[in-house]
């Protein structure tokens, strides 16, 4: 059985979970090491100034890609969150105080390592009034003001649907402004029970109504259904949601929801035709595909389809590439 992290008891989901061995991985989940020049530089880059990335601390698969390409990821808030979902590795528990000069040092971190684009995500913070709402937006100011060629991708909680709070992280100007609903209704509450499926959705449409480039991510394999997949797409788009990543659930430890099924590259692919064809603006699927994954790219495939030009900081990001990830790629190897 795993332990708890920080010595605490193993809550009774947690117990259930542990009863469940990890599971093997299919062959197709797989990632290639390319170490390629800009990876090995902003690899020595971080190690010689001390930065903190989610893409090394989490061990994202797919960190030779994104940090080729100069994207990555930074957690804020802290590492314990006011809320527990059975999927995710960041713990609950009482979080740390608020560190107000975190942003200023995330965007000094954009900074050092020379990113074209970033995405910050963070925990929930229950316990503060705002919900965290100034955090996640002063991040977003204070990466513009010091990387104004930098795009900026902001992933956050619901905020309660509160509408100040809402109105504070809107008011900050993301490139896209993302919540993950990541699975579907008749499962949601058991995967995420600190959040409501129709609220998720209610943050997208009043993202989408201030204007913001809106995204969210679907997880597979926690319990779902192939055919529930699709009706959670709809629910989406109708939102208002135009970026949309399609993943597979990897469990992070025994403690964790198991594996319920392992999705072929062949039905991500499906997936993925669906959901261009219900008018979303960019799609990426795949079993290795993260909500931030070639995100940069993704966001200028939607200012196109809206018909909008890229700011000229920022033109560098409608570079056309292949994603080595998305399910199309791994079918054609």
């Amino acid at each position: 059985m795993s332990a708890a992290p920080d010595g605490r008891k193993l809550l009774r989901l947690e117990v259930r979970n542990s009863q469940t061995p990890i599971e093997k991985k299919p062959s197709w989940i797989k990632t290639r090491a390319r170490m390629g020049p800009e990876f090995t530089e902003l690899k020595g880059l971080v190690r010689r100034e001390g930065l903190h990335t989610v893409c090394e601390e989490a061990g994202c698969p797919n960190i030779y890609e994104c940090w080729e390409d100069r994207e990555a990821t930074f957690l804020i808030g802290g590492d314990q969150c006011t809320r527990r979902c059975d999927f995710c590795q960041i713990d609950t528990g009482k979080p740390a105080e608020l560190d107000r000069t975190e942003p200023r040092k995330v965007a000094e971190s954009v900074q050092a390592m020379g990113l074209r684009y970033s995405t910050v995500t963070g925990v929930a913070r229950d316990d503060l009034e705002d919900g965290g709402a100034w955090l996640y937006a002063e991040t977003v100011r204070q990466i513009h003001a010091l990387n104004p060629g930098t795009g900026v991708e902001l992933l956050i909680p619901d905020f309660n649907a509160d509408p100040d709070q809402l109105a504070e992280v809107f008011g900050s100007r993301p490139e896209v402004l993302a919540h993950n609903v990541e699975t579907v209704p008749r499962i949601f509450k058991r995967i995420r029970p600190g959040f409501r499926y129709a609220r998720s959705l209610e943050v997208i449409t009043r993202a989408r109504e201030a204007g913001l480039v809106t995204k969210s991510n679907l997880i597979l394999g926690m319990g779902e259904t192939p055919d529930e997949v699709a009706p959670a797409m709809k629910d989406l788009v109708d939102a208002g949601c135009e970026i949309l990543t399609i993943t597979q659930y990897l469990r992070p430890s025994p403690r964790h929801h198991p594996v319920d099924r392992w999705v072929k590259p062949e039905e991500f692919v499906e997936h993925s035709n669906a959901a261009e064809a219900m008018g979303f603006a960019g799609v990426m699927a795949g079993p290795l595909v993260r909500s931030s994954y070639r995100a940069g790219r993704l966001f200028a495939q939607t200012k196109a389809r809206r018909g909008e030009a890229l700011s000229e900081n920022l033109a560098h990001l409608a570079a056309e590439g292949t994603a080595a990830q998305e399910a199309s790629s791994l079918l054609a190897r």
